[in-house]
């Protein structure tokens, strides 16, 4: 499997792998709401396709402001089941990560498990307020958050590097 960038191409068939892979309703959650009307960020928004170019995993960010602070939203993530196992979506993130950081983003935000996404370093916020009904013990952050507080809301047009 190849990781690349996302491609306006690749988009029917990432909605559908996120469709297969998330329950019915998905974009009712409170996390499409910070997605409504904002592109995701171009550079950190990737497939993982094998060399038919049929994509097997997908991830995408989100520009976000948390309080006075830019940041980032991770997810969704997703990896197609006949997929599973083979490690693509901790390659999604760590690629993914690892960009984001190049392009000078100082702080992560995701809603997710904490065991799983601890393992990339991403830790509990606290303080940090996304909007409702979402679980506040699955809001993890990474990098920066010391004394960054306050709710989380959409930041449309923003650079691909931030502060």
């Amino acid at each position: 499997m190849e990781l690349r960038v996302e491609t306006p191409q690749d988009w029917w068939a990432v909605e559908a792998l996120y469709d297969l892979s998330f329950a019915p309703g998905r974009t009712a959650l409170s996390s499409y709401r910070l997605r409504d009307g904002v592109d995701p960020v171009p550079d950190l928004s990737l497939v993982a396709s094998d060399e038919a170019g049929i994509i097997g995993g997908a991830i995408r960010y989100w520009p976000i402001r948390v309080g006075a602070h830019d940041a980032l939203l991770l997810g969704p993530v997703a990896v197609h089941p006949t997929r599973q196992g083979e490690g693509l979506g901790g390659a999604l993130v760590r690629d993914s990560l690892a960009r984001a950081e190049t392009l000078g983003w100082k702080r992560v935000l995701l809603v997710g498990d904490a065991p799983y996404y601890g393992k990339f370093g991403f830790q509990k916020l606290s303080g940090v307020e996304m909007p409702p009904p979402t679980n506040p013990d699955r809001v993890l952050g990474l990098w920066d958050w010391k004394d960054v507080r306050g709710v989380v809301s959409s930041l449309k047009n923003a650079p691909t590097g931030s502060t």
